[in-house]
């Protein structure tokens, strides 16, 4: 479950960042250039800013709730207890491990 969220979580943000890109700034961005000819001209002027606004205000919301949903599943996740187990398994290999002895040089 978790790695399908992180995967949709990475996919979300790659397509909000396209979508940011695209958008026309002050300084007119990429909109003007790339949208009209991605898009076949359907979205151009007042049409483009509204769908790429709307687009990326669903990702972001997308991408919140997300980034909430993972922290749940995390956090219903064991990994402490997982951790330990490793470690007094760890310590418990070593302690019956013969000892080594000394090489006489």
């Amino acid at each position: 479950m978790f790695s399908i969220l992180l995967v949709l979580l990475i996919i979300v943000a790659v397509l909000m960042i396209g979508l940011i890109l695209l958008q026309k700034s002050e300084g007119s961005g990429m909109s003007g250039s790339s949208a009209a000819s991605m898009f076949g001209g359907a979205l151009s002027g007042a049409a483009a800013g509204n769908f790429l606004t709307r687009a990326t205000a669903w990702l972001a919301t997308i991408f919140f709730i997300l980034c909430a949903a993972l922290a749940l599943v995390a956090s219903k996740m064991n990994v402490a207890s997982q951790q330990s187990d490793l470690r007094t398994e760890i310590i418990l290999q070593e302690n019956s491990a013969p000892a080594d002895t000394p090489v006489a040089e």
